[in-house]
């Protein structure tokens, strides 16, 4: 391999509405530290959240997005550079196909030392906070010493690896339903995660899994991929069907992935008593309910589901036995120097997944 260059790409987050391509110095690999050349990096929906400035990105005496920092936290690339002990310590060779999971754990507080590394009190995520992990919109970028590595088999197609990170929040999203075999369950929302997890729920094989859309064309990608039924409820009475198909009791489950918060009034209404529902999302708003329905009316179980704690290597798994595709969800791919185009893409209808991919991959 050559040698690396002092400066590369990146796109740079300053402020809401004001992302830039510039050239910046290339980050370098200190003592158990990583460096990778980026293949992929995927558009997230929160990603376009912080870029309209919503205010649990950017307001508060605590926000999540500490500007300028280079965004990007679903990514895969390839190791290009090793620190001191990293080899050894992520278990990686120099070439190697790697993805890091999108948390930078503490390894220090009560979550990370009991095994709850996901929850780290601490919370650094890829792409938010400069001072400790810059994210993977970029030519290059640097895993933390606190990292958590996975390799990648070079088996998987260049969609199914830019789908990981995704689809082990599909999977840990699922996890936290405990789907039944008779489980009539409900997903609101098919975007790239909830049609992961129309992928994920269908190898549970409740009795009928129901998806909820606003958009026929994803919705008829979610019947592809495993869903049995797709409802539009901007043109039929989403309550009413579930209710004439489950003898008036509600749905088994009802998952929300749609960031929207009338779907989270939407599931409480349409799930049955002791029913479980899972909240996904992110949202740019506040979501506002009559909480007497949790407790006094339906003593429901309501989980919440964040990252993809200990299913990367089930996404990888799934996707190198071909249990799972990505082919319809990455939609489109631009260059690091269309990142306007991309962003403006992601956020239309007319893309599912959107992707930047670097060259060399």
């Amino acid at each position: 391999m050559g040698k690396l260059p002092e400066t590369m790409k990146a796109v740079i987050t300053h402020a809401p509405h004001d992302y830039r391509v510039e050239e910046i110095p290339r980050p370098k690999a200190g003592p158990n530290e990583a460096v990778i050349k980026v293949a992929a990096c995927g558009i997230c929906a929160s990603d376009m959240k912080a870029e309209h400035g919503a205010a649990m990105f950017w307001g508060g005496e605590s926000p999540w997005l500490k500007a300028p920092v280079v965004p990007g936290h679903e990514f895969f690339g390839n190791v290009v550079e090793l620190g001191e002990g990293a080899a050894e310590h992520f278990g990686v060779s120099i070439g190697d196909r790697v993805i890091a999971e999108q948390i930078v754990p503490c390894g220090k507080c009560r979550y990370c030392k009991s095994g709850k590394y996901w929850m780290c009190e601490v919370h650094n995520i890829y792409g938010f906070q400069k001072e400790v992990a810059e994210g993977a919109m970029a030519e290059y970028m640097k895993f933390q010493p606190t990292s958590v590595v996975h390799k990648i088999p070079e088996s998987l197609t260049f969609k199914e690896a830019a789908m990981i990170e995704p689809m082990s929040c599909s999977i840990h999203t699922v996890q936290r339903a405990d789907v039944e075999l008779d489980d009539i369950v409900v997903l609101a929302g098919a975007g790239p995660l909830g049609l992961g997890m129309v992928e994920i729920i269908k190898l549970k094989t409740p009795r009928k899994l129901v998806v909820l859309d606003m958009d026929d064309r994803r919705l008829e990608i979610a019947k592809i991929l495993g869903a049995d039924i797709g409802i539009n409820p901007g043109r039929e009475d989403a309550q009413q069907a579930i209710k004439d198909m489950t003898s008036g009791y509600g749905c088994d489950v009802y998952i929300e992935a749609t960031g929207n918060p009338a779907a989270v009034r939407q599931g409480m209404q349409m799930i049955r008593k002791l029913g479980r529902f899972v909240e996904f999302s992110v949202f740019g708003a506040e979501a506002t309910l009559d909480w007497s329905i949790i407790g006094d009316r339906k003593e429901l179980d309501v989980r919440g589901a964040h990252l993809g704690p200990y299913t990367y290597p089930i996404a990888i798994d799934l996707f190198e036995r071909k249990r799972i595709s990505a082919e319809e969800i990455v939609t489109h791919e631009y260059p690091l120097s269309d990142f306007e185009e991309a962003l403006r893409m992601a956020g239309s209808l007319e893309s599912i997944k959107t992707v930047l991919r670097m060259d060399g991959e």
